[in-house]
């Protein structure tokens, strides 16, 4: 059975990267170019009127943040995948953009196989980012691993999470799919999606890596004994 196209929007201001992402993005048969905003108000009707299943948004835009389509879409459109793509490589804008509800990050000199991978992989559940990106990550979780220590104990009481969340929960910290959790712990799709809302909700959480950060500055997760 053939697999259903993946819709995809783009909103940037520059319209040499629309043109070279477009060109990408319509050479893979596996996904259809929806359309284009150079902005926020823009790109916010065009998202909401689409309503297309990945979503690559800039955040420096002429009339205000990309962060702000990603807050507004993450929550009117959960069904809909957000991936940045940006100049900016900081972990200010990586953490602001995961935080309001990213679940990729990529940079704008990303070649074109890479950005249909990148989209493909998104749909199947995972976090793509570019290297530079993930370091900035892993150096974050480290610190907030090492920084936090008493806040932690204060916390862990707060959130009891049962041993099948923990596993899905180490599983996604190493990068997992969904459906890679669902073949390794042996359950259907649907069984993983119950365990990632529970798990979602007893974080206070929206995305995958948000859960992993959360997990690991209340102490529950330990980045370095994931097995």
């Amino acid at each position: 059975m053939n697999r259903e196209k993946i819709t995809v929007v783009l909103v940037d201001d520059d319209p040499a990267v629309r043109q070279r992402f477009k060109a990408s993005i319509q050479k893979n048969p596996a996904l259809e170019w929806v359309g284009e905003a150079s902005g926020v108000k823009q790109g916010k009707e065009l998202v909401l009127s689409e309503c297309p299943r990945v979503l690559l948004v800039d955040l420096g835009l002429p009339d205000g943040s990309g962060l702000e389509i990603i807050d507004e879409i993450s929550q009117k459109l959960p069904a809909t995948e957000i991936m940045v793509v940006s100049m900016f490589g900081d972990e200010g804008h990586v953490i602001q953009a995961i935080e309001a509800g990213a679940s990729g990050y990529i940079l704008k000199d990303t070649d074109e196989a890479s950005l249909a991978e990148h989209i493909i992989q998104l749909c199947d559940g995972g976090s793509p980012m570019s290297p530079m990106i993930a370091r900035h990550l892993l150096k974050k979780m480290q610190g907030s691993d090492s920084g936090h220590k008493q806040q932690n104990t204060e916390e862990q009481d707060t959130v009891a999470l049962t041993k099948r969340e923990m596993e899905l929960l180490k599983l996604l910290a190493r990068g997992y799919t969904y459906r890679e959790v669902a073949d390794d712990l042996k359950v259907s799709s649907h069984t993983v999606n119950s365990h990632i809302k529970n798990l979602y909700r007893k974080l206070s959480v929206k995305t995958k890596n948000e859960a992993v950060f959360a997990a690991t500055r209340q102490g529950l997760l330990d980045m370095r004994n994931l097995s």
